[in-house]
């Protein structure tokens, strides 16, 4: 009877043991992961057994093999640098000045009396819509590409790094100036560490229509670029091909999300607690 009921206590213990062994963010990760590849077996499933038109959804492993062929002979790689090139400086292009304004509107009601109409009339335009203008301004080069990003990063960066700032409790500027603080202590020691949150937001959101933009902006005057390679594909029917860089454009979206989420984690601990 004891001997059976330590049993029962250990094997409890054990199972205990095994549940506070996997954390909350643990489960969460091991769902991301397994969630896609039930996704991408029922995909080969459906295909395999022509439940669905091979032409438009081609086998996931004839996707992936030609995936293989596409790193093998270096166009994957040439194509991605490219592409990567061109966002990595719209995003920065439109993200600094974005959070500069929009801190600076939040915290100097002047610079939004000066900004406020400027952004309400300009963000409602469709960025691909001045896309000829940019094409007639820039030329079809990287400028070109890196300019429409651009105009597709700082608006969300601006307007939440400026949410971010009015939404701060009106007891830290009492406090501060309760120490004496001056107008640019607040800045850096209350609004910008206070606003975080909101920034890391925008700059979430402009990391997504950085990635959306990339594959208009290669669609005229580009001779690489994984948006490029979208449309070629598309006007050659090379649908399996089409398919490898939809997902390498989805992997990008969740590395650079994985990237600022790590980043936020770092620079914004309190909001984790």
């Amino acid at each position: 009877m004891t001997e059976s009921g330590h049993a029962i206590k250990v094997v409890g213990t054990d199972v205990e043991k095994v549940k506070i062994g996997m954390t909350e963010n643990q489960r969460r990760r091991v769902l991301a992961v397994v969630s896609p590849i039930i996704l991408l077996v029922i995909w080969q499933f459906l295909s395999q057994f022509h439940l669905i038109d091979t032409r438009f959804f081609p086998t996931p492993t004839s996707i992936i093999a030609k995936g293989i062929s596409d790193i093998q002979t270096g166009q994957l790689q040439h194509d991605l640098v490219v592409s990567l090139y061109r966002i990595f400086w719209g995003f920065i292009g439109g993200a600094v000045p974005g959070v500069i304004i929009g801190v600076s509107m939040g915290l100097f009601p002047i610079v939004r009396a000066i900004f406020d109409p400027v952004v309400s009339a300009t963000y409602p335009i469709p960025k691909l819509a001045l896309l000829p203008l940019i094409m007639l301004i820039f030329g079809l080069g990287n400028l070109e590409k890196i300019m429409i990003i651009l105009l597709g990063v700082v608006f969300p960066v601006l307007i939440n790094s400026a949410a971010g700032v009015l939404n701060l409790e009106k007891a830290y500027m009492d406090v501060a100036k309760n120490f004496g603080a001056s107008r640019w202590n607040y800045y850096k020691t209350v609004a910008i560490p206070g606003s975080l949150p909101m920034i890391f937001t925008g700059l979430k959101l402009g990391s997504g229509m950085a990635l959306l933009l990339i594959v208009a902006a290669e669609m005229e005057g580009s001779t690489a670029g994984i948006g490029y390679r979208i449309w070629t594909s598309y006007d050659v029917f090379d649908i399996r091909d089409m398919f490898v860089y939809f997902i390498l454009m989805s992997l990008l979206g969740y590395i650079f999300s994985i990237i600022l989420d790590e980043i936020e984690a770092r620079v914004v601990p309190w909001k984790q607690k």
